[in-house]
């Protein structure tokens, strides 16, 4: 065995209904005096409530989804105009990401309050979009110093939402197998990560206010999101960057979608892996495992169904075969990336 594991700096709080008070800890602890609340849509409210009585300047309520490079641009107007110290963000994956937009280029903190299963807050990964095409990086200057769990907040988050979300962070896991620099560290978190998602999500839609599914979730989302900032971005993520960014797609909706077709092309060539995945699910396969949970869940199917347009097949499989990562387990062919997004568009089960 040898390996080499970096684990990145970061202070998380998981304490379910004392968000106000665990940020209020955090800002004070960075000595912030200035801060830039960035939240859009339904997360708003939210942020209100939990960023009360904090020194805020600005509120941001520009946030899209895949960060458009005109966005950022206006957010990292907004926080030099209103000379701003600290950057949180409440909300989902949009909202995380514009806040990376901002820290890369001006180096302010981020304390990050998720109200979804995304992970991105545990990731040092930004993503920009322009011209229907989404850039992905990695620098340490975008990882938030500190996380603010808090369970109680997904309570918001709509039953389908909530599914596709926890289906986003479960792809952390999986590509976590056999990314770029995936090590043993990285499938022990992602092989519980599993467990928990897989254990959680199917609690969230039997009661979607119940708090156990909640937080079982939400922990099993941050190790997966963990899991992932160490490994890299795998073939799922390159995609999924792909369609999102070509066709403007929902994030979490095409993760969902396109898991078990990656999980099917990948797992046969990577039989340890397979392995810690079907035990993680207690199941006898990983893709049996994945199709029960999907089954349980009423999970996503088809790309079309999200908007894409069959005639973007060709063009999206051709990008996700320039994007692949190297040492992929299977090779990667434009023959068999195109069934494997054509099988996606079509909602068919994996090949």
């Amino acid at each position: 065995m040898r390996f080499v594991h970096d684990t990145l700096p970061q202070r998380v709080r998981f304490a379910s209904g004392a968000a106000t008070e665990e940020l209020a800890a955090e800002v004070a602890e960075l000595g912030a005096r200035r801060v830039m609340v960035v939240a859009g849509g339904s997360g708003r409210e939210i942020a209100d409530r939990v960023t009360a009585g904090l020194p805020v300047v600005h509120r941001h309520t520009d946030v899209v989804m895949h960060v458009p490079v005109d966005v950022a641009r206006r957010a990292r107007d907004a926080a030099t105009e209103w000379h701003a110290d600290t950057l949180v963000c409440v909300g989902g994956g949009s909202a995380t990401g514009l806040a990376k937009a901002v820290a890369l280029t001006t180096g302010l903190p981020i304390v990050a309050v998720p109200t979804t299963y995304a992970g991105s807050e545990a990731t040092a990964v930004w993503g920009l979009t322009e011209d229907a095409r989404k850039t992905t990086g990695t620098d340490p200057r975008v990882l938030p110093r500190a996380i603010v769990y808090d369970a109680t907040l997904t309570r918001s988050l709509p039953v389908g939402l909530s599914v596709a979300s926890g289906l986003n962070a479960l792809a952390h896991c999986v590509d976590s197998m056999w990314a770029p620099h995936s090590d043993p560290v990285d499938r022990a978190l992602a092989a519980e990560g599993v467990r928990a998602l897989s254990g959680g999500l199917p609690l969230v839609v039997k009661d979607p206010h119940a708090l156990d599914g909640r937080e079982r979730t939400l922990y099993g989302a941050y190790l997966a999101a963990v899991a992932f900032a160490s490994a890299g971005s795998g073939l799922h993520h390159k995609v999924c960057h792909v369609l999102g960014g070509m066709f403007g797609l929902p994030h979490a909706q095409t993760h969902a979608v396109v898991l078990p077709h990656v999980l099917a092309f990948n797992a046969p060539y990577s039989p340890d892996a397979e392995r810690l995945l079907a035990s993680a699910f207690g199941a006898p396969t990983a893709g049996e495992g994945l199709a029960r949970l999907r089954a349980a869940l009423d999970a996503p199917r088809s790309l079309r169904s999200l908007g894409m347009p069959q005639e973007g097949v060709a063009a999206a499989a051709e990008a996700v075969v320039a994007a692949a990562p190297p040492g992929n387990p299977r090779p990667v062919t434009l023959a068999s990336i195109t069934e494997l997004v054509q099988t996606a568009w079509e909602g068919n089960p994996p090949r």
